[in-house]
């Protein structure tokens, strides 16, 4: 069995348990040390219970506890060779606990395979995640300006798809952010808007993806109502009878749960 949860998911601060038996995963460290610690003790659970930590890439919202965090724990820390530098650089004191995965390459925590993937981002080298496990797979693709078609591949038709839709583009375009800041969010190095989504989720649904959770929504160019209707045309479009919904920004989301008996990598 596996069971999902985000913790956060926005621009402010991003941070998810994946647990796969008695393997649990945290993905991103966006949160403080102690609003982690919350969290998890919401699940009866202790950030000494933690088997491993991925980051997929340096930028605050997804790094900002790890300071505090790396004072008391000694979790490894899953992530890419250019985002292990980053953080090396950063936190000298981190190094210990890193272990930089290659992408494209399945990498054994406990029970199950977790895989990175190349995203495109303004950042050394961020990755979306693939994590199979005997409760079936999961896939987390956020910050990234488009799906590189490998990424794409990989993680089409996965049971529970984390996806970014972060944006409206007609909101960034009227909205107040500076010049330089739009072509940024809208650039191939910039965020998924609903529209880019909206496609990759049809086509994971046709793939057999059977849950799709939206993520890392903007708070200025974007509400889930939005998300929602953009996204959920194309899935209805495609004959979709799967599950939509859209992670919280700022507090826990729901609880998953994954309970196929074939592993998937």
């Amino acid at each position: 069995m596996i069971t999902f949860q985000t913790f956060a998911s926005s621009s402010s601060g991003n941070a998810a348990l994946l647990a796969a038996g008695d393997t649990r995963l945290l993905v991103d460290m966006g949160v403080s040390c102690r609003r982690l610690c919350q969290a998890l003790s919401d699940r009866d659970l202790t950030a000494g219970d933690l088997t491993a930590v991925v980051v997929t890439h340096e930028h605050t919202d997804h790094v900002s506890g790890l300071a505090a965090y790396i004072k008391k724990y000694a979790t490894p820390i899953l992530c890419t060779p250019g985002t292990a530098w980053q953080l090396q650089r950063r936190l000298p004191a981190i190094g210990a606990l890193l272990r930089p995965a290659e992408l494209g390459k399945a990498v054994r925590v406990g029970e199950a395979a977790v895989t990175l993937l190349p995203t495109s981002h303004d950042c050394a080298q961020g990755a979306a995640v693939h994590v199979a496990a005997a409760g079936g797979s999961v896939g987390l693709l956020t910050d990234t300006g488009y799906i590189l078609e490998e990424t794409g591949r990989r993680l089409l038709g996965v049971d529970l798809l984390v996806l970014e839709s972060n944006h409206q583009e007609e909101l960034v375009l009227a909205g107040p952010y500076p010049y330089g800041l739009k072509r940024r969010v809208l650039g191939p190095k910039g965020h998924l808007s609903n529209g880019d989504a909206a496609r990759y989720a049809a086509a994971s649904a046709r793939a057999g993806t059977g849950t799709i959770l939206l993520a890392h929504l903007s708070q200025e160019n974007n509400t889930p109502q939005l998300a929602l209707e953009t996204v959920g045309g194309a899935l209805e479009a495609a004959g979709w009878t799967g599950r939509l919904a859209v992670a919280p920004g700022g507090e826990a989301g729901e609880l998953y749960t994954l309970e196929r008996t074939v592993c998937g990598e």
